[in-house]
């Protein structure tokens, strides 16, 4: 078992991760449900009851964007309070800021279409697979997006090809930067190696700040501080 920084939802102590995973319940649906984590006193809330609300600020939040800046979208919504400092809804927060970044930068897509299918297969990744399963949500929320813009499937040439590459790209700074794990720093990270990416291959141009400076690291008590490229 090892602690982690996140908080409980319900008590605010430390959650705790299993080497192996558990029955347990969600304390606000009541579903069972196999776990690698809960927190110190018992508790354990799904990834869809914690991710629930944060994924309607993101979708809403992306509907009304105007910027072609993915990174200026999240930091928009990191700042409200149902996205957590870590969770599932970061696997859906970075394909939609991508989505509303390309689109709003001249990218051909059906955009509500287009969302509602991010928000689908965001929602379907698993919390903590960083390090159980060794593939970040934020790297997958990237090939997600490429994936949808697209319209690859498991049958397709190009498509096939770039949804791939885009995930390994990502996926591959992601790692570059270490462990442990923090959804703001790789959520970052995936959006500017997909805009560089998207730029390269698809020749649209979203924008990308400057310098990437994160707010969070209070919040965090496993910063890497000076050795993470956004601590202030």
């Amino acid at each position: 078992m090892t602690r982690g920084e996140g908080a409980c939802l319900v008590c605010g102590r430390p959650v705790v991760y299993y080497e192996k995973a558990r029955q347990m319940e969600c304390v606000m649906c009541h579903k069972m449900y196999e776990s690698h984590a809960g927190c110190e006193e018992g508790h354990y809330v799904c990834d869809e009851c914690h991710g629930r609300k944060g994924i309607e600020v993101i979708v809403e939040g992306c509907r009304k964007s105007t910027s072609k800046n993915p990174v200026f979208i999240m930091q928009k919504l990191m700042e409200d309070p149902y996205i957590y400092m870590h969770g599932p809804e970061h696997h859906v927060m970075v394909g939609a800021a991508l989505l509303t970044a390309y689109h709003n930068a001249g990218g051909d897509v059906e955009y509500e279409t287009a969302l509602r299918e991010v928000r689908a297969r965001g929602s379907e990744y698993p919390g903590g697979s960083c390090g159980l399963w060794g593939c970040c949500g934020a790297a997958v929320s990237a090939g997600i997006f490429m994936s949808v813009i697209t319209k690859a499937t498991p049958l397709t040439g190009r498509s096939w090809k770039l949804s791939n590459q885009m995930t390994a790209k990502a996926l591959n700074a992601i790692a570059g930067l270490g462990g442990p794990r923090c959804c703001k720093r790789n959520s970052f990270t995936a959006a500017r190696e997909a805009a560089e990416f998207v730029r390269e291959e698809l020749k649209i141009e979203m924008e990308l700040p400057e310098q990437i400076l994160c707010d969070y690291s209070q919040e965090n008590q496993q910063c890497l501080k000076n050795h993470c490229p956004y601590y202030k």
